[in-house]
């Protein structure tokens, strides 16, 4: 039986649980994470963020692969939180790699000043092997979607 207590995680709790740190860290905070299998992600788009200043610079747009890397991190948080790997100690080393990105759709850009509501729902995990459905939305209208996969992995293998 599985638990379905709904965790959320402030920034501290986010770089606790994954390796990423600004300006490369695409999720402010994790809500409604259910261990194993769901969690949503949240991001307030600056326009401050560096790659504004070339995508586009007279039409700010957010990047589509950040999206997905924000589908991504919100995903690498439910694995490590799944996982336990808020321990420290059981942390030690372990990263959470991309192993494949299925069908991505881009529906509508994202502009600064918008929030960016990402969802991440375990398809299966099989080891350390993890598939997932993410989709992402503003104003809860669809803005991008895909399948993917990650692996844990040990660091510098």
């Amino acid at each position: 039986m599985t638990n379905n207590k709904l965790i959320s995680l402030n920034y501290l709790e986010i770089i606790n649980l994954i390796p990423h740190r600004l300006p490369f860290l695409l999720i402010d905070r994790v809500e409604q994470l259910i261990p194993n299998i769901s969690a949503v992600g949240i991001k307030a788009v600056s326009s401050m963020e560096p790659h504004f200043q070339g995508h586009f610079p007279n039409y700010p747009v957010m990047p589509g692969v950040m999206i997905i890397e924000s589908m991504a991190q919100t995903a690498g948080c439910l694995v490590s939180y799944s996982e336990g790997y808020s321990d420290k100690e059981k942390s030690k080393n372990k990263l959470v790699y991309f192993a494949s990105i299925e069908s991505a759709k881009f529906r509508k850009p994202v502009l600064p000043g918008e929030i960016l509501s990402v969802y991440v729902e375990t398809i299966r995990s099989r080891g350390m092997l993890w598939k997932f459905s993410g989709k992402a939305e503003v104003n809860k209208q669809l803005v991008s979607e895909c399948i993917f996969s990650a692996a844990i992995v040990e660091a510098g293998k």
